[in-house]
């Protein structure tokens, strides 16, 4: 798993999420610091998925929360005011209104295309960018993104992509590295 998330770093990743839910604690914990080093080490961020307790102890960057995760005001008591707390908005803007108002320093939607991940992913609809990023935090694009389709989600205005099997599904590192350089690319048009 290292060699790959160093791949996609190497290739222009600026953050990684760990999420590996079904890990016992202390795996999770032992490849959370491992990647916790490598991002370091590439000046990069690691946001840990759902485990507040678990971004702190590894020193991550932050946590990402969902609906079904503690609240916002709870990550941030674990994680402290350094850390960041990303959270899913899904397709709801009255969700990220309310979460923005409660400290969130980024908020994610989608799934914005079909998702292999998450098949059955509420859909969210690119004209929900303009009024998120008027919420005056970073919009992150989630579900089922390709470097076919990121140019749309940049260009609508979103300021990252979270991206898994465009980037992770590769047979190899040197693929790996592509992919992701294709991704952050998108960025730099």
């Amino acid at each position: 798993m290292a060699s790959q998330v160093e791949a996609a770093l190497l290739g222009g990743a600026r953050a990684i999420q760990y999420r590996n839910k079904t890990a016992a604690p202390s795996l999770a914990r032992e490849q959370a610091a491992a990647l916790a080093a490598l991002c370091r080490e590439h000046g990069a961020l690691l946001i840990v998925n759902d485990d507040a307790r678990l971004a702190r102890e590894v020193d991550a960057a932050g946590v990402h929360v969902g609906e079904d995760d503690p609240d916002l005001p709870a990550a941030r008591a674990i994680v402290g005011p350094s850390r960041i707390v990303g959270v899913s908005c899904y397709d709801d803007l009255d969700r990220a209104r309310r979460l923005v108002a409660q400290g969130a320093d980024y908020i994610a939607f989608g799934s914005f295309f079909a998702s292999q991940v998450k098949p059955g992913a509420r859909r969210a609809d690119v004209a929900l960018v303009a009024p998120a990023r008027a919420l005056g935090v970073p919009v992150v694009a989630i579900g089922g993104i390709t470097s076919a389709n990121a140019p749309v989600l940049v260009k609508a205005g979103v300021d990252a992509v979270a991206v898994i099997s465009d980037v992770f599904a590769r047979d190899d590192l040197a693929a790996i590295k592509h992919a992701a350089a294709a991704i952050a690319a998108c960025f730099e048009e």
